[in-house]
């Protein structure tokens, strides 16, 4: 099954999703920025989608639109969308739960979140990546695996608290490990020490 997707924001997750969607068959409708100077750098990779500006989509074909903004920005980007009937709204993040969405103008709501960590000039292997959605309706929860299954053969089923336990585990395997590799350095740096004596430790503890 393809889908019609719609895709809301412009940094690293969008940035990696929106081509990756294309790739695996879809058909990227729009992407919506605030900054519309991003989003049309952002289509540059993409075939057909329009770049847009503004929150109404009551005329897209898009069906399933994906809010990949920061955590800060989804409620007010979730309640002020103009959607179209029979719409999915679902959000990629970690540590927000599902029902931030529950006063938009979808009919559907639910979570795509890709567990991993997104830089925008490093290529991603999408098939390595992890999907945890949720949703409460089931025909919806089918399609977003659908969709998840057309990037990775990793999807997982998890409610919203669930996955916040699972996003802290995740903050600590990465962005803990990421500052006390950074820490050692500095250290060695420090003593004119050369960093590459500590790699092979790196990697056999990794």
């Amino acid at each position: 099954m393809k889908f019609k997707v719609a895709i809301l924001g412009t940094g690293n997750v969008a940035w990696h999703l929106a081509p990756a969607l294309e790739e695996a068959g879809h058909t990227v409708t729009e992407i919506y920025g605030r900054d519309l100077t991003k989003a049309k750098s952002l289509i540059k990779n993409l075939y057909t989608a329009e770049a847009k500006e503004d929150l109404d989509f009551s005329e897209s074909e898009a069906e399933i639109y994906i809010l990949a903004v920061s955590d800060q920005a989804i409620s007010d980007l979730a309640d002020e969308l103009i959607l179209p009937e029979e719409s999915i709204l679902v959000h990629t993040s970690g540590s927000v739960p599902m029902d931030i969405l529950g006063y938009s103008s979808a009919a559907y709501t639910g979570i795509f979140y890709p567990l991993q960590t997104f830089t925008k000039d490093r290529k991603m292997d999408f098939e390595e990546v992890p999907f945890l959605l949720e949703s409460d309706d089931q025909e919806t929860l089918q399609k977003l695996k659908k969709l998840a299954k057309s990037l990775s053969p990793l999807q997982y089923t998890i409610k919203s608290k669930d996955r916040m336990a699972l996003h802290i585990a995740a903050v600590f395997a990465s962005n803990f490990s990421n500052h006390m590799l950074r820490l050692a350095e500095e250290i060695m740096n420090r003593k004119g020490l050369d960093y590459e004596m500590l790699k092979p430790l790196i990697i056999e503890t990794i």
